[in-house]
């Protein structure tokens, strides 16, 4: 097993800024209400049962809290949390090492779970149900079994993409949460708070501003407020306007939308490139310079919530609102497409 296998506290890609933002108690947890009540309500049971908590599916797209609510509730619990990612459980052999080595109660939280090897993931089938893992040792005529018994744990698995789960893993889980982009009031109490742990000073309308172009993700959020900060403190005295905000984040050019570079190169690729579509996605990442699974999984989410693009059968296609963003108009044929 390669050392920094199992991440006790948070990955190495985690900077000190996202850890001393991180909240720890679902009293400092801004959003996701429902999910959040859920949640807490779980705990509550049972920990009034004794009981070891149940295992949790949480899914959404990307920087929403699904970390941050698995230290929750290894905080909630008052238990260690083992913390590791799907693609770096090559073998059966690492997934027993970081079972093996869990106490009653403990929580491993798997991110990005869906990227799990198959073989790994049948492993896991026997240990969230029994509780017990079996390993073959040796190969040929000398092969064998041996059973190795578990202590109770709670498996929390993160991803972006539940549709890629097996069915078998994914009804494993006692209790599924999607957590869903944030509205700009939720992401504004979030800088606020932000704000105060690092003595950022910073205007609520500064906020606002901040939260309503941080494509409904706390973790852009808290990012966006690290640049806000750098350009008040070498160009606006330290103090964070609304003002102060736009012009900082017009220097990375992010809009009054939210949109960024990418976002507009996309919408506007698929614009004056393939006439509004419909366009497939492996085209359209040639075109922009992007990773397929990149527009995927980071752009495309929010341009369709925002309601720039949408998918059809055929390919991505630009909605009217993206011909206004533009100051376009869509001719006869494009106009069938909307």
């Amino acid at each position: 097993m390669s050392e920094g296998f199992i991440r006790d506290t948070l990955s190495q890609a985690d900077t000190e800024f996202d850890v001393s933002l991180r909240p720890i108690r679902f009293e400092d947890y801004i959003g996701q209400v429902k999910v959040k009540e859920r949640l807490a309500l779980f705990v509550e049971a049972a920990k009034g049962r004794n009981d070891v908590l149940d295992h949790v599916l949480l899914s959404g797209p990307p920087g929403l809290g699904k970390t941050t609510l698995a230290h929750i509730l290894a905080q909630a619990m008052e238990v260690n949390l083992k913390v590791t990612s799907g693609p770096v459980i090559d073998k059966p052999g690492d997934l027993a090492g970081l079972l093996t080595n869990m106490e009653r109660g403990d929580i491993l939280f798997i991110d990005e779970i869906h990227r799990m090897q198959r073989a790994v993931e049948e492993y896991l089938y026997s240990a969230m149900e029994d509780f017990v893992i079996d390993i073959m040792i040796d190969q040929g005529p000398n092969a064998r079994s041996v059973r190795l018994n578990l202590q109770p744990f709670t498996l929390i698995g993160a991803t972006t993409r539940s549709g890629l789960l097996t069915a078998p893993l994914r009804s494993r889980f006692g209790l599924t949460n999607r957590l869903d982009y944030y509205d700009a009031n939720d992401l504004q109490q979030i800088i606020l708070r932000s704000s105060r742990i690092l003595n950022v000073d910073i205007s609520e309308d500064g906020a606002h501003e901040i939260g309503r172009r941080a494509r409904g993700t706390p973790r852009i959020a808290n990012n966006l407020l690290r640049w806000v900060r750098d350009y008040a403190q070498v160009r606006a005295g330290n103090k964070i306007d609304a003002e102060v905000a736009d012009q900082a984040l017009s220097m990375l050019d992010i809009d009054a939308d939210g949109l960024d570079e990418m976002d507009k190169r996309i919408l506007d690729t698929i614009i004056t490139k393939f006439s509004g579509g419909p366009v497939g996605l492996n085209s359209l990442a040639v075109s922009v310079g992007e990773e397929a699974g990149t527009i995927e999984e980071v752009y495309e989410p929010y341009l369709i919530q925002e309601g720039y693009l949408k998918r059809t059968a055929q390919g991505r296609v630009v909605t009217e609102r993206s011909y206004e963003k533009f100051g376009l108009k869509p001719n006869a044929a494009q106009r069938e497409l909307l």
